[in-house]
């Protein structure tokens, strides 16, 4: 018979690979297989042998109970063991608990229940830059090109988070709308010029304002008015006007320092005037005083001897003004032994007393002494007539 010819008694021979046999068919395996298997292995780990009898049911009973509670075991472990979590200094942890906020938590290590809680780290320490920029109208109907930048700190996390949908988004609308507020109620050149630091401000507190309703959880740190430009048509008109204004004020602190260099130096001279008029006065009036003691001085005197005083006082001063003077004087009445005057070098050096000669030097002292002779005899002949005088009154 041929391999391939049906046989009588045996209908498996019509096909040789047996692909009509559904019996030999292999399907997935049956679950209890499985964990028989899988309770076999664990069993093996832990020194435990198979009690499986005949026919294997008490066997794959007892096997499936131990390995449903070590699976249970371990689900147990990982979920616990995931549940730890760490929070950085500068974040704090937003607790979201079946998707509804719960709580806060601070920087740390902490546990929360695995697919129970949610934490959100937000960042509360570190500064933010928000930016904006465009082309606005002004209140005199000129554009101008501003940008501004703001920056701000998340200082309640549960707020930021749940406040609004999109707190950034909120808070760039919110500073769009100041700013485009305050530059329409604002002159063109007070927003490119001097007006700058107005427009920086009012903004400011416009921003506040807008944003304090809807309770954001952030805190405006600064607010900086980076550009204000003119369209590109009028920029150069524009900066020459800047470049001008910016000149009038360097002239104007240039007078300012010149004034603060100055005006020591003037109040100097008039403190300096004035002590030397001061000084001047008082000089004058203690002068006057002494003149007038010396005059006090004198006059008991004068009363006295008037004839002697007053003689007294002609030479004194006539040798104060001869002094100074070029001229030479000679007394007729002196002795003859004058036989040569070298008037030449008397002449050379009239006011330098060091520089005179001997023999002019003896002329003088013997014209004082005699002088003083003549004095001396009046004042006797005064003093005998003022007894006389007296006697005379009393007999």
């Amino acid at each position: 018979m041929a391999w391939n010819e049906p046989g009588k008694d045996d209908k498996k021979d019509q096909d040789p690979w047996n692909k009509n046999d559904k019996k030999n068919e292999q399907g997935p395996p049956d679950l209890d297989v499985v964990f028989q298997k899988i309770s076999g292995f664990l069993g093996s780990l832990f020194g435990k042998k198979s009690t499986q009898g005949p026919t294997g049911g008490s066997g794959n009973a007892n096997g499936g109970k131990f390995v449903a509670i070590a699976i249970l075991t371990i689900i147990v472990l990982v979920w616990f063991a995931s549940g730890w979590y760490t929070v950085k200094e500068s974040d704090r942890g937003v607790v979201l608990r079946l998707g509804a906020y719960h709580s806060q938590v601070e920087p740390g290590l902490h546990w929360n229940p695995k697919f129970v809680d949610q934490i959100i780290p937000i960042n509360v320490e570190a500064f933010r830059t928000l930016p904006t920029s465009g082309f606005m109208l002004t209140e005199d109907e000129n554009i101008v090109q501003v940008s501004m930048e703001i920056q701000y700190r998340i200082v309640s996390p549960e707020k930021y988070l749940f406040s609004v949908t999109n707190p950034d988004n909120s808070l760039l609308q919110a500073l769009d709308s100041s700013l485009r507020f305050v530059i329409g109620h604002s002159t063109m050149d007070d927003a490119l010029t001097t007006g700058r630091e107005v427009v920086r401000q009012e903004t400011w507190e416009m921003l506040d304002k807008i944003i304090a309703p809807y309770d954001l959880g952030v805190q405006i740190l600064d607010v900086n008015l980076q550009q204000t430009r003119p369209p590109e048509q009028v920029k150069d008109a524009f900066d020459d006007a800047i470049a001008a204004q910016e000149d009038e004020e360097r002239f104007v602190r240039e007078a300012e320092a010149y004034e603060r260099e100055k005006e020591p130096i003037a109040r100097g001279q008039v403190k300096r005037i004035e002590q030397q008029a001061r000084s001047y006065e008082e000089g004058i009036v203690l002068q006057a005083q002494g003149a007038v003691a010396k005059f006090n001085q004198l006059l008991p005197e004068y009363q006295a001897n008037p004839e002697v005083t007053r003689q007294r006082l002609y030479i004194e001063s006539m040798e104060k003004v001869l002094s100074n003077s070029s001229k030479v004087l000679i007394d007729n009445k002196a002795g003859g032994n004058l036989t040569f005057l070298p008037l030449d070098k008397l002449m050379s050096n009239p006011a330098n007393g060091a520089s005179r000669l001997p023999i002019q030097t003896e002329i003088e002292t013997r014209s004082r002494a005699d002088e003083q002779a003549d004095l001396d005899e009046k004042a006797a002949t005064s003093v005998r007539d003022s007894r006389s005088t007296r006697t005379t009154g009393r007999d």
